[in-house]
């Protein structure tokens, strides 16, 4: 058996929300790198525009579609322009927000929209993906977990975020379930510790970044490599056999 061929997913068109920045944009560039063409979603036109150009310029291939995940009609938006690629065959759902506050004082506002954003906005676009992956034969798609969808928090209190995430734990083994007799396969990764900016609070202030280092058994935050492989892993056929599973990436952090 050629081993490399289990890997290869050039050809695939993939939907990436949240592609802006963070890992999102990881991911993207990582599926783009591995020849995927790569539908970039996320409300700043400009970073995505400049990842599109970085992709170019690597000789990958990209469409930059901006969009509010908070607005209804993005999904359809999104699976439009993968068919305009010719077909749909994944779609990572990255796009995610959080709050942080004492719980006795959570403003439910804001609860509501980490909601939203972090869990019915999955489940709109996963939805319309479905629908279109269904009468094909099938596809992928790969949630955003967290550690914080294992465990609770620490410091700040991040009510909203973890309960957002403890959803999505869920929903990708219910989603799963239901579409894999269709030949979907669903996954969350649940990433602890990663340099990105909506992570920077967590580490701000001194000694903070030690101290998470401290926690993590392999003693080093995550690096791109390390997200990026897995997502281009469970878009291959090598993670052909593998739904409704949550990965962790966390260094050992939820390991004890």
């Amino acid at each position: 058996m050629d081993s490399t061929a289990l890997f290869d997913i050039r050809g695939q068109v993939a939907i990436v929300t949240g592609a802006s920045s963070g890992l999102g944009r990881i991911m993207a560039a990582g599926l783009a790198g591995a020849g995927c063409t790569v539908v970039l979603a996320a409300r700043r036109e400009p970073r995505l525009r400049a990842l599109h150009d970085e992709i170019a310029a690597a000789g990958g291939r990209s469409l930059v579609v901006p969009c509010d995940v908070r607005d209804p009609g993005h999904a359809d938006l999104l699976v439009n322009a993968a068919l305009g690629e010719g077909r749909l065959d994944g779609v990572i759902l990255n796009a995610g927000v959080g709050t942080g506050s004492p719980a006795e004082n959570e403003d439910l506002a804001r609860f509501h929209e980490v909601m939203e954003v972090n869990v019915a906005a999955v489940m709109r676009l996963a939805s319309a993906c479905a629908r279109e992956m269904i009468p094909r034969g099938g596809g992928w798609m790969i949630t955003l977990s967290s550690i914080l969808g294992k465990r609770a928090g620490t410091g700040m209190g991040v009510a909203a975020y973890t309960a957002s995430k403890g959803a999505i734990e869920q929903l990708t083994r219910e989603l799963a379930r239901q579409w894999a007799p269709h030949h979907i396969r669903v996954n969350a990764l649940a990433p602890g510790y990663f340099p990105t900016d909506m992570n920077a609070p967590m580490v701000a202030g001194e000694g903070r970044l030690e101290a998470m280092i401290s926690r993590i058994p392999l003693g080093r935050p995550g690096e791109p490599h390390d997200i990026a492989g897995v997502a281009v892993f469970l878009a291959s056929r090598a993670g052909g056999y593998i739904t409704g599973q949550s990965i962790g990436l966390d260094g050992g952090m939820s390991a004890w």
